[in-house]
């Protein structure tokens, strides 16, 4: 199991815009080859707007995004013609399948603090699409079938105990709180990256706030 503590995530963004970007992955102009991707996920990044910043529109093909939103409010439009905000609790995926254009803005009057993680889909093509999910309800799976993939969204309070899925590949990402795992304490943040690992469990020892990627392997790189 690798653990990547959240002070040692790749900077990016523009912060003179109001955009702070930490990566857990190669991305953009940082490259590192032996942090490409884990499993399906390709990018798991931690997003600060300030108020009025944001992604001007651009174009993704081939790649799942998922998108959590920690605080404030995210306003998204896309070239398939949906315009949404979505806020803390709502789970955001866009398939972006053979090609799709799309904006990401902090339109709130506050910070805007969200997730983003992207995953490589088991094949290329097909027509793009969009979902939101209000207010996913804790422990609740969701499905990426595109990616071959589950996210499991933990509330967890102080002391409450979870299974880790058992898959080919586990990422855990700790949205806020602290937890346990394998001896290990993580924080907000943190994240760790297990593979075929059994029998693993999620302690709280606080409130917490927890992401969860089980994944499966068959990838073409081998990842």
């Amino acid at each position: 199991m690798r653990i990547q503590r959240g002070g040692d995530r790749y900077p990016g963004g523009d912060p003179e815009t109001g955009i702070d970007t930490r990566h857990a992955f190669s991305f953009g102009r940082y490259y590192d080859p032996d942090n490409l991707r884990f499993g399906a996920l390709l990018a798991c990044n931690e997003e600060r707007l300030a108020a009025g910043a944001g992604f001007d529109e651009h174009p993704h093909r081939h790649t799942e995004i998922v998108t959590w939103v920690v605080e404030g409010e995210l306003t998204h439009r896309d070239s398939t013609g949906h315009a949404t905000v979505v806020r803390p609790g709502d789970l955001q995926h866009l398939s972006a399948a053979a090609g799709v254009r799309h904006v990401e803005r902090n339109d709130g009057p506050g910070p805007l603090v969200f997730v983003q993680m992207w995953l490589a889909p088991l094949t290329a093509g097909g027509e793009p699409s969009y979902d939101v999910v209000r207010g996913i309800a804790g422990a609740t799976p969701y499905a990426v079938p595109a990616a071959g993939a589950v996210l499991h969204v933990h509330r967890l309070e102080r002391d409450a105990r979870v299974a880790v899925p058992e898959a080919d590949f586990v990422y855990v990402h700790v949205v806020r709180g602290t937890v346990r795992l394998s001896g290990e304490e993580l924080g907000a943040g943190d994240a760790a990256r297990a593979s075929e690992e059994k029998g693993l469990a999620l302690l709280a020892t606080a409130d917490a706030e927890v992401l969860v990627w089980e994944m499966r392997g068959g990838f073409p790189d081998g990842a």
